[in-house]
């Protein structure tokens, strides 16, 4: 099932031209990743899919269900998103444990798959063991970590995902890679992962969307099989 469908997106900044006539799509239980060199308009890309930035053409499609007949629910993890302050007082464990609570029913009980489910997003970004840790006293790149954990806490069919993993070591990447290429494939997750790694990630990857021009034209994309 298609849940991103891009077609003929062209985007300007005031009057300069940066993405032109861009086409791709990203199916349920697939890996896709991004790339390009630096200043591609990886993230101008992505944030037109997601209709935070508006195209001057083209036509994007997000499925409004899932594979299951449900709304589809999407998790975006732009770069550098954490901003918790020193003061923030929840702790790791709590702030990732609130991604399992419904909308609206913040006082449920969390069941034992719930717990299972937190332990096992905080263990693939490798925060297991900082769990009692305050988040206002964690690093940037610890911040950026949890950000994810909770994001998988919270279950999104269509995970957007910009740069996630800067600031991880070799052996937190091969795992966190491993659990996007798990959740695509047994679980139908969608993933579409802006990255520079694309080196390290090519045996998880389903496909490759590369960013790419000719000196003083828009980038363009350039589909590659991974």
């Amino acid at each position: 099932m298609r849940y991103i469908d891009v077609q003929n997106l062209t985007f300007y900044y005031d009057d300069e031209p940066v993405l032109s006539d861009i086409s791709y799509h990203v199916d349920s239980g697939e890996f896709v990743i991004l790339t390009g060199e630096n200043g591609a308009a990886k993230s101008t890309l992505v944030r037109s899919t997601l209709g935070l930035l508006k195209p001057a053409q083209g036509k994007v499609t997000i499925a409004k269900e899932n594979v299951a007949g449900n709304k589809l629910s999407i998790g975006y993890i732009p770069q550098q998103i954490a901003s918790y302050n020193v003061g923030f007082p929840s702790t790791v464990l709590e702030l990732v444990q609130s991604g399992r609570y419904p909308r609206g029913r913040w006082f449920k009980r969390l069941t034992k798959r719930d717990h299972q489910h937190v332990q096992k997003a905080l263990e693939s970004v490798g925060m297991w063991e900082m769990r009692h840790k305050r988040v206002g006293a964690l690093s940037g790149g610890q911040k950026q970590r949890i950000s994810l954990a909770r994001m998988f806490a919270t279950d999104p069919d269509l995970f957007v995902l910009d740069e996630p993993t800067t600031g991880m070591d070799d052996q937190s990447r091969q795992e966190f890679y491993r659990l996007l290429r798990h959740s695509a494939h047994q679980h139908q997750k969608s993933i579409l992962m802006i990255t520079h790694d694309h080196e390290d990630i090519q045996a998880y990857a389903d496909r490759h969307i590369h960013l790419v021009r000719k000196e003083g034209t828009p980038w363009r994309c350039f589909h590659l099989n991974s």
